[in-house]
């Protein structure tokens, strides 16, 4: 069996900043309101007219991932795209952003949907296909447009999503230190219904109501408490079986969804706020692109480090989760 290293990261924003005050001029609300309930103090939103998409802006970043990483971009072999809402239902976003980087060698190009959980099932399986040898380097992209399904009349959600995003190479690495120590992914379908979006595909494939309040469904209370108990139990569970323990953890990057979960698992699981990497203040929730995101800024900002342990957990829709321990 090999071992994996995150070679390289890398992450994209766009520019353009929707502050709490500027929404204030979309519906009744204030700056007040919105950072008591959920941290968050801007969202950065996709411009289409800059061609700002989940593939471009996945371009970006890809490409700082690869420089970062020290390798040639035809030595990708898959890249696995995690996203909510694609540039097209298809050809896959991966596809495109195979193009957009002129990667000649027909890499395997896959998209995978699993909410805000994506990137983290995008890295377990990448990690699995190195471990195996079937790979040497993947890039595993998380890259969302949330503001594309957004209800901009809609004060209790529309609050909440930014858009970005964030990419690895993950690559082969024998005899280092640097390895996923162990992965957890799981679903709660029973809930599936608390968190859903149901226009615009199959089920409802010819329109989109942009002025329904039901582009995006959710259930605040069961997808709070489902997300705290989850990712904290995951977290505890990934310490346990690998005989880590919290104060062996360097950072922890939670997702990002919004300030009240993010501490209120910290606290559940006891664990050191210092060694916490937030950034929802500035991005919102970017769903799966949020951990690659805070990731690559945290590398960029001296915060994570080689040698050092990361944990890392996720909820999103469906109800997925997910929780990884590795070295950086």
């Amino acid at each position: 069996m090999h071992t994996s290293k995150i070679l390289g990261t890398g992450h994209f924003v766009p520019d353009q900043v929707y502050t709490n005050q500027y929404m204030t001029t979309l519906f009744e609300t204030s700056d007040q309101w919105i950072t008591e309930r959920t941290g968050i103090k801007e969202r950065r939103i996709a411009d289409p007219e800059k061609s700002e998409f989940p593939s471009t802006m996945a371009a970006q970043a890809a490409k700082m991932a690869i420089k970062n990483a020290g390798i040639d971009k035809n030595e990708i072999e898959m890249i696995l795209f995690s996203s909510t809402m694609s540039d097209y239902n298809f050809p896959n976003s991966a596809t495109l952003l195979q193009d957009l980087l002129e990667i000649e060698n027909k890499c395997a190009c896959i998209d995978l949907n699993a909410a805000c959980t994506g990137w983290l099932y995008s890295l377990v399986m990448a990690n699995s296909l190195i471990e195996t040898g079937v790979y040497k380097n993947v890039l595993v992209i998380g890259s969302e447009t949330t503001s594309s399904y957004n209800n901009w009349k809609d004060r209790s959600k529309s609050v909440l999503f930014g858009d970005g995003c964030g990419a690895i190479v993950l690559s082969r690495s024998d005899n280092s230190e640097s390895k996923i120590h162990k992965s957890i992914l799981s679903s709660d379908s029973s809930k599936k219904d608390d968190l859903i979006k149901r226009t615009g595909m199959a089920r409802s494939p010819f329109f989109v109501d942009f002025e329904s309040p039901d582009i995006v469904e959710m259930n605040g209370q069961v997808v709070f408490k489902s997300a705290v108990k989850t990712m904290a139990a995951q977290c505890a569970t990934i310490l346990d079986q690998t005989n880590v323990t919290k104060e062996e953890v360097d950072l922890f990057i939670p997702h990002q969804a919004n300030m009240r979960i993010i501490e209120a698992v910290a606290n559940r699981f006891d664990f050191p706020k210092e060694k916490v990497f937030i950034n929802v203040q500035k991005y919102a929730n970017t769903s799966s692109a949020s951990i690659p995101l805070a990731l690559s800024e945290a590398v960029e900002a001296g915060r994570l480090k080689r040698g050092n342990k990361l944990l890392l957990t996720a909820f999103g829709s469906g109800l997925t989760s997910g929780t990884v321990l590795l070295t950086y």
